[in-house]
């Protein structure tokens, strides 16, 4: 069964949202798989180093 998934908004400057935009199409992963593993990458990266 999928992980249920949660909604949150956030304020970005539009020229970082537009390159993040660009990056999704060139990669072929939604806005939401893309965050959700730029986040998870980094908060991972964080634990490695505490």
């Amino acid at each position: 069964m999928p992980e249920k998934k949660t909604q949150f908004n956030v304020y970005l400057p539009p020229d970082l949202v537009r390159a993040v935009k660009h990056r999704c199409i060139d990669e072929g992963v939604s806005l939401s798989a893309f965050v959700e593993r730029i986040l998870t990458d980094y908060l991972e990266s964080k634990e490695d180093k505490e």
